[in-house]
């Protein structure tokens, strides 16, 4: 998939989110499998980026080595519409 970056002039800064941190264990790894399903479902590099990094903050906020996140639930953040919070 080719994405739409003929506008890509400035390199990308994706958005802060204030978390509390519970556990760092497996955020690289949800920012990698983020950036994965980022560029295989998303338009531009900005969103791939929003994707991945949403991704990984929920992760850091459940305990233990498996990413529980929903793609709804990190959609939800990277569009500004969470809290940072996993709803369960």
């Amino acid at each position: 998939m080719l994405l739409d970056d003929t506008d890509c002039k400035e390199p990308y800064r994706s958005n802060k989110y204030d978390i509390q941190l519970v556990d760092r264990v497996g955020g690289g790894d949800a920012f990698a499998s983020g950036l994965i399903y980022g560029l295989l479902s998303k338009n531009n590099s900005k969103q791939v980026l929003e994707f991945a990094v949403a991704a990984s903050c929920l992760k850091q906020t459940i305990t233990g080595d498996f990413n529980l996140v929903s793609v709804d639930e990190a959609e939800k953040l990277a569009q500004g519409n969470g809290s940072g919070r996993v709803e369960r």
